[in-house]
């Protein structure tokens, strides 16, 4: 044994002098170590291979409270916009095949569907992608290394493997892209215990049942596919009017809303139920209902803490937990980079972070100077109805530009396609914000209706243009399209008139 701890203690010290030889030499095992193997992470990774560096991207998944697990891609991949966006879809085709009746399809027997045979078609497809992420590694010579990183220095990467095995690794520049995590509410007693995130909800294998908890709108609109009464008590938090039109046209279509109220705890009875116990804060009575599953989505928690950053001196907010970084995602330690999720002040969006990322990695190879542009980033939330935005809300316009100083053109459009149907399209809405002088610089364009991400992408162009309600007006639209709405809308909010759109 003493023999074995010699040699320990004389392999560490061997280690720790290579160690400090390379940093003061400044030859390094990388020239860039990447930990994180996300959307941002990867693009960081593969952008600097391609430009001759020598590249080593560190990625390893905690598996979730409730076990889930996944591979290599990042929340985007695995539990994110991915999943997300093709059970978006099983749900439109549920509304297609009822509308399709009305179009003169013979559909025989109740229309039901099949969670299980989506669940496992979509997770194929996820599994997939994480192969597919190995393979571009590999093909673009990346080091993919599964293991879990945290900072010794700002050249030193410590590994740890799922063995507890620990490798060190050097590099001339570390760059962090860990992303975030969901959260739980631990204050409510039963919470962890019984509750589930975001993280487990794409990897279910049956779908829950009747209720789910403290989500946003956008997964209440996916779990109505299997849900008898779902239930949400918080809303994801977007431009308030457009919110209520989004939540108006799923109330409509049987998801229930408990608006107010503030959830205190959730119990396992013997029947395996799920008891969740509320409070109403208009009334301050308490109430309770059961059900199968229930699901907390009130935010993400940047991946920060195992990485040793206080250690090394780098910087984060204290209050989110995020690292402080400067315009060229520089952190307060040199050689030490962070982006995406993780960074403070930014989008939380999985373009920016690959955009982001490329942009790093041509810097740090001396290809560059150009710097990440945050500003007007479009995006949509894949609600059952669709909202998009770019640039600013109303309220973000009126609070740096004043109310005088700003014109809001809206709109109530129908879609062609909900005429024969017979749906309800009084949430079908658009707002275009704009300065209030001269050519009338737009600020910010909003968006509800079918295929909200593919209109807000076009007319998103038009932002880093510097677009104007001149050049929307002088744009011919496309007919029948609801993107061709934006380019005629002429009624102002400040004049009071009727904003339905009547006909051509």
């Amino acid at each position: 044994m003493a023999a074995l701890c010699r040699v320990r203690h004389r392999w560490k010290r061997t280690n720790c002098i290579q160690l400090i030889t390379r940093n003061l030499t400044g030859t390094f095992d990388y020239d860039l170590v990447v930990i994180g193997g996300g959307s941002g992470g990867l693009a960081c990774s593969k952008e600097a291979a391609q430009l001759g560096q020598k590249v080593a991207v560190l990625d390893y998944v905690e598996p979730s409270v409730k076990g889930t697990k996944w591979g290599i891609g990042g929340t985007c991949v695995n539990v994110g916009c991915i999943p997300k966006k093709l059970m978006h879809q099983a749900a439109l085709l549920g509304t297609a095949l009822k509308d399709a009746q009305k179009y003169g399809w013979q559909i025989p027997g109740p229309i039901s569907h099949n969670w299980s045979t989506m669940a496992e078609a979509v997770q194929n497809h996820v599994r997939s992608l994480n192969w597919g992420h190995r393979v571009q590694l590999q093909d673009k010579e990346v080091k993919y290394l599964n293991i879990k990183g945290s900072l010794v220095d700002e050249h030193t990467v410590k590994g740890l493997t799922r063995t507890g095995k620990e490798i060190m690794l050097t590099a001339k520049n570390i760059v962090i892209a860990t992303g975030g995590r969901p959260k739980y509410p631990t204050h409510i007693p039963g919470a962890v215990e019984h509750g589930i995130t975001s993280d487990d909800i794409f990897w279910l294998k049956e779908t829950v049942a009747f209720g789910i908890i403290l989500f946003p709108i956008w997964c209440a609109g996916k779990l109505t596919l299997g849900c008898q009464h779902p239930i949400t008590f918080s809303l994801l938090c977007v431009l308030q009017q457009m919110a209520g039109l989004v939540t108006d046209y799923m109330e409509a279509y049987g998801t229930k809303f408990s608006w107010r109220s503030v959830p205190k705890s959730v119990d396992k009875l013997s029947s395996g139920a799920l008891q969740v116990t509320w409070t109403d804060e208009q009334t301050g009575k308490d109430q309770r209902d059961t059900f199968d599953s229930v699901l907390w989505a009130i935010g993400r928690a940047p991946e920060t803490k195992t990485l040793g950053l206080e250690k090394v001196g780098v910087k984060l907010n204290k209050e989110s937990g995020k690292i402080l970084v400067a315009a060229d995602e520089s952190t307060s330690v040199p050689n030490i980079y962070a982006f995406g999720d993780i960074g403070e002040g930014r989008p939380e969006l999985t373009p920016t972070a690959i955009k982001a990322g490329k942009l790093l990695a041509r810097r740090l190879a001396g290809q560059t100077n150009e710097l990440m542009n945050y500003d007007n980033v479009a995006t949509t939330v894949f609600t059952p109805l669709e909202y998009g935005c770019v640039g600013l809300s109303e309220e973000e316009a009126e609070g740096r530009h004043g109310k005088d100083s700003i014109e809001v053109y809206h709109a109530f459009y129908k879609p062609l396609e909900f005429t024969v149907a017979e749906r309800d399209a009084s949430q079908c809405y658009i707002k275009v914000v704009c300065k209030r002088g001269g050519d009338q610089r737009i600020l910010g364009l909003h968006f509800t209706g079918p295929n909200a991400g593919e209109v807000t992408q076009g007319f998103a162009m038009g932002f880093q243009c510097g677009a104007t309600l001149t050049h929307l007006k002088e744009t011919v639209g496309i007919h029948p399209t609801c993107a061709e709405e934006l380019t005629k809308v002429n009624v102002s909010k400040r004049s009071g008139l009727d904003a339905t759109v009547t006909g051509c």
